[in-house]
């Protein structure tokens, strides 16, 4: 079994703060790697995680969630 991962709150989060996905990139000083890999739903570490929860004033669990469609 593959864990794949839904970013969609982070996304829904994005548009309502009026950023976009480089905007993470030039303000926290992660990859376009991290943000493409967020895009496929692929895993990415809590430090990154915790990082962009605490720039959106968020929840971990309001940014990503598993996605159990199989």
């Amino acid at each position: 079994m593959i864990l794949k991962f839904d970013y969609d709150g982070l996304w829904k989060l994005l548009i309502d703060k009026k950023m976009k996905k480089k905007d993470l990139t030039v303000k926290l000083g992660i990859s376009p790697t991290t943000i493409s890999k967020m895009v496929k739903g692929e895993p990415v570490s809590l430090t990154v995680l915790g990082k962009i929860a605490t720039e959106l004033e968020s929840d971990i669990g309001e940014i990503v969630c598993l996605d159990n469609e199989d």
